[in-house]
């Protein structure tokens, strides 16, 4: 081990100098033996002086090869390769792009093709480097835009990253959908839709990367975001909340810009809930996909589903989390197809510190019209329309709900298609999609409490004409 640290100058040096002073206590010894032999009248004083006279020969004769050795060494041998050293050095320590090595040019052949050997290496290198980090960070960039780059970066710098599996983790799963996207884009151009739309995606994406969440996929208006992943922190639920109230607020700051450029508002709903799932790459080796699976996304889309335009529901496994930080209205339960018992939710209102959100309260025409207007109405489940049809009367309208009497009654949480049974003016109402809120019994009569998810703009425009002239 002492040797591998020792440098070339100290071992080239030395082993001369080892390898001299053998050779010369060999000729020492064997010239000693020859005079005693050969001269039957040396006297051991003439014998001890003459091997002080080799002794001093052999040190002047030590002294002057290494000198001369030395410097010889030096220029030849020693600094061209302490030159290659200290620019290995630098380029280790610093990442410098050095190549060149300055070394004399009557240095051996050997150390100036080791120096243009290094050159051409190193050139080789960096240029394989710089293209492997620019194919990187193109894979990066390109693939961030599909799957999360934080997603991305850990599938790159795993060593298992490519293969198919999965881990079980616990996430917490936020869902958002804009409500009435499929009636909106039937009365849309096509064009104009998919610049609406893509704005959107681009103001709510940024939201939640602000909040270290990723977007695990984008289904239309639909968009399945997951924190927790690729690490999981003690911050997930909090933060999924604080991004569904900045994902609302910033949707009231779009439909502005929309309201002024003649489009009609989005309105969006937002489920969260939080439970173990799979994480991991799943398909096949032809198709492959990161992914989140796991009945814990199941409920997520199903709170969705149950929510209105500009509302946030959470699911009771979120809730517990961060109970003492969110403010909720009362919860609500409500049973869904293939779930056992009762699933449970809580409107949110505010997150306390750190993020200190409130939801923003939207001006509407709270107060309300009496209008009674005939309709007929069917139940929308699993987004099929039933084929028996209900008639009611509204009772009452606002810019976004419907007081009205239904026989027979529906749920709460119900879907329904609403159709008003006549035309104004040549104008014939479209189907109106709405979510029954409540249910109240008045005089033996159930009164639904109706919140619009989807109306076609004129529709909407006629019915407020209506009541600001009633008003």
């Amino acid at each position: 081990m002492k040797g591998q640290r020792e440098g070339v100058r100290k071992v080239l040096l030395k082993g001369i100098f080892w390898r001299i002073l053998i050779i010369e206590s060999i000729l020492l010894v064997w010239s000693l033996l020859y005079r005693a032999i050969s001269d039957h009248h040396a006297q051991p004083a003439d014998l001890f002086w003459y091997a002080v006279r080799i002794t001093l020969l052999v040190a002047i004769i030590i002294l002057f090869v290494m000198v001369t050795f030395r410097k010889f060494l030096n220029k030849k041998i020693i600094l061209p390769l302490e030159q290659i050293s200290a620019s290995n050095r630098r380029l280790k320590e610093s990442d410098s792009p050095e190549t060149d090595v300055k070394v004399p040019e009557d240095a051996p052949i050997e150390i100036r093709e080791i120096v243009a050997t290094r050159k051409e290496m190193l050139a080789t290198l960096f240029k394989v480097s710089e293209e492997r980090l620019r194919l990187v960070n193109f894979i990066r960039d390109m693939f961030g835009r599909y799957l999360s780059k934080k997603v991305v970066d850990n599938i790159l710098e795993s060593p298992e990253g490519h293969k198919i599996g999965g881990r079980r983790k616990t996430v917490t799963i936020l869902m958002s959908d804009i409500r009435g996207f499929t009636s909106l884009s039937e009365n849309m151009n096509p064009e104009i839709m998919v610049q609406l739309l893509n704005r959107y995606l681009e103001r709510m994406s940024k939201i939640i990367l602000k909040y270290d969440g990723i977007i695990d996929e984008i289904l239309g208006d639909s968009i399945l975001a997951v924190f927790g992943v690729p690490e999981k922190q003690e911050t997930d639920p909090a933060r999924a909340v604080a991004c569904a109230i900045a994902m609302q607020n910033a949707l009231d700051d779009l439909n502005k810009e929309l309201i002024r450029e003649g489009h009609p508002p989005l309105e969006m709903g937002i489920g969260i809930n939080t439970g173990n799932v799979v994480v991991g790459n799943i398909g096949s080796e032809v198709r492959m996909k990161y992914a989140v699976v796991g009945s814990a996304v199941n409920t997520a889309a199903r709170i969705e589903s149950n929510t209105v335009g500009g509302q946030i529901l959470l699911g009771e496994s979120t809730y517990n989390l961060i109970k003492e930080a969110v403010t909720c209205d009362a919860p609500q339960a409500f049973m869904m197809k293939g779930v056992k018992r009762p699933l449970v939710t809580y409107t949110v209102k505010r997150i306390g510190p750190p993020y200190n959100l409130e939801l923003k309260l939207r001006k509407r025409l709270e107060t309300g019209v009496h209008m009674n207007l005939p309709f007929r109405c069917w139940k929308v489940e699993d987004k099929k329309i039933g084929d028996d049809a209900v008639s009611g009367e509204t009772i009452m309208l606002t810019e976004n709900s419907i007081t009205a009497s239904i026989i027979p009654s529906f749920d709460p949480l119900t879907d329904i298609k609403l159709v008003f049974d006549f035309c104004v003016e040549a104008h014939c109402f479209e189907d109106i999609y709405a979510k029954v809120l409540s249910v109240q019994e008045k005089d033996g009569t159930p009164i639904h409490q109706l919140q619009i998810t989807s109306i076609n703009p004129k529709d909407r425009d006629l019915l407020d004409q209506w009541m600001k002239d009633a008003t």
